[in-house]
């Protein structure tokens, strides 16, 4: 059962780093800073790549997410749960809403309002920052969640 939970740890890290760095790179920061330019990280600069990894990326983040959901509903009392873990999930919820809701109105036929789509982009960001600046939180002091 040791295993399993570094498995999962190992994976969902793993994915946080691959989301969070395919996520920066659709902003093109990693062009205009010229991080692309250095060899073998030009693929940063290519839409399309980020774009599908950061997609595959969210598929295993909520298959993640649900994943500890169940774990923790079967193994773990309620009164367990520390605050920095309930802000990560609120945190984790927000950004797969509004990552769906974005998904969403990259779909043909749906529109969606602009004002609506720069507040989903916007709230987007924010939910990744303070998912990060929690989780970089939790490590930095090694509390559990």
């Amino acid at each position: 059962m040791k295993t399993q939970g570094k498995i999962s740890k190992f994976i969902y890290a793993i994915t946080l780093f691959f989301i969070t760095l395919s996520g920066f790179a659709q902003m093109p920061i990693f062009k205009r800073y010229y991080i692309a330019d250095i060899p073998g990280f030009s693929w940063l600069a290519k839409y399309y790549v980020t774009h599908s990894m950061h997609y595959i990326a969210a598929i295993v983040l909520m298959a993640c997410a649900a994943f500890f959901i169940v774990d923790f509903i079967l193994n773990r009392p309620f009164h367990k749960i520390y605050l920095t873990g309930y802000y990560k999930i609120i945190l984790l919820a927000g950004l797969i809403i509004t990552g769906c809701l974005l998904v969403i109105k990259n779909m043909p036929g749906v529109y969606f309002n602009h004002n609506m789509i720069i507040a989903l982009d916007l709230m987007h960001l924010g939910f990744c920052m303070m998912f990060l600046a929690v989780a970089l939180y939790t490590m930095i002091k090694k509390r559990k969640t």
